[in-house]
């Protein structure tokens, strides 16, 4: 709905839309109302910058309360024309397009901002570079995100590892393009053959895929679970898992925390979660969120300066608050399947995401 504000026509037929693109001409949209989708109000901030007169982007309370500051000041030393209060929604851009130049981006709380600057990056009067400096995360969505561009027909130079040139003048053509299926929707059902010592095979799922979530099956194989894998698929069958304490760096894969912390309140032992502190500015602040519910259930949860430690082996029933967090509402609602007694509420929030949900949960 926001890039067909801003000029683009997109068509659903099926399996299949058809997008008409504006050739980088995006016109005024008054006030985009983006609900509390974090993706849209990043990726969008920099395709305002390229066109129209005066573009608002808005959202609910949370959205509100998501940060995007690193990303307004990276547009707005490229020339851009924004003002927000204090670096969070709304943000209201005046788009008289982007002049180009050399940006650093340093101890990111979100590849997205990377993404985003990227994307919009061929459309600039000049050539852009891009450096990333100190930590990074989520590092597999930024080499997903070359990785389309490439295959739209614009090529991102690479420097060094993390430093980024983009050519002024280039820009994507229309083709015919396959989505992917979702690691991170799949990881739920490996989720359920874990917990419940069965055999789950997600189809459609290309297992060499460049996802970050998909290192959530070398997780599980190192805690019992048998991982096979065909052209087009993964199976998952849960096991006996073993005790004792593991710890698990989750920069890369944030999304599948809410799904490695489930499974740990089901196991005897400790799991320590660390490298994820940005999860606090997620749907939720999925951190105080895990806490908390995982807690309900009966696991002892430490929440640390970027993780969480848990100590699991006796889940217990309890009604679970997810927040309006569809990854939270996904989580617990596989826990369900092992422990009697688990009630989500807010159950329509899955809908974000992974709108099928429940009719595939009860498919198992």
């Amino acid at each position: 709905e926001g890039l067909k504000a801003l000029g683009a026509r997109i068509v659903g037929d099926g399996d299949e839309i058809k997008v008409t693109g504006t050739g980088g001409r995006i016109i005024s949209a008054g006030e985009l109302y983006l609900g509390n989708n974090g993706t849209a109000l990043r990726f969008l901030t920099t395709v305002a910058c390229l066109g129209g007169d005066r573009i608002i982007l808005s959202g609910d309370e949370r959205l509100r309360e998501r940060p995007v500051g690193p990303l307004l000041e990276a547009l707005s030393s490229l020339g851009a024309d924004i003002e927000s209060a204090g670096g969070y929604p709304p943000v209201e851009i005046k788009g008289r397009g982007l002049r180009g130049g050399k940006i650093t981006l340093a101890d990111l709380e979100s590849s997205q901002y990377v993404s985003s600057l990227l994307i919009g990056a061929p459309y600039a009067a000049g050539d852009v570079e891009l450096t990333l400096s100190g930590r990074g995360i989520s590092m597999p969505y930024i080499e997903m995100t070359l990785q389309t561009m490439a295959t739209f027909g614009v090529t991102v130079a690479r420097q060094e590892e993390k430093r980024y040139v983009i050519r002024a003048g280039q820009r994507y053509r229309g083709r015919e393009y396959a989505i992917e299926a979702d690691a991170s929707s799949a990881s739920y059902f490996f989720l359920a053959a874990a917990l419940c010592r069965g055999k789950v095979r997600v189809e459609n799922l290309n297992p060499e895929s460049s996802q970050g979530d998909l290192g959530l099956l070398d997780i599980l194989a190192n805690l019992g679970c048998r991982i096979e894998k065909g052209g087009s698929w993964v199976a998952v069958e849960g096991a006996e898992m073993p005790r004792g304490a593991f710890v698990f760096d989750m920069g890369d894969m944030p999304d599948m925390v809410p799904t490695l912390a489930v499974l740990s309140a089901f196991r005897a032992g400790r799991t320590v979660i660390t490298n994820v502190a940005h999860l606090r500015l997620k749907e939720s602040d999925r951190l105080g969120v895990l806490r908390r519910e995982l807690t309900k259930i009966g696991a002892k949860v430490e929440e640390t300066l970027d993780g969480l430690i848990i100590e699991g082996g006796s889940p217990r029933g309890a009604e679970i608050e997810t927040y309006n967090d569809h990854r939270i509402a996904m989580s617990f609602a596989v826990a369900g399947l092992a422990c009697p007694g688990i009630t989500i509420t807010g159950d329509e929030c899955v809908s974000k995401s992974f709108p099928g949900f429940w009719q595939e949960l009860a498919a198992l």
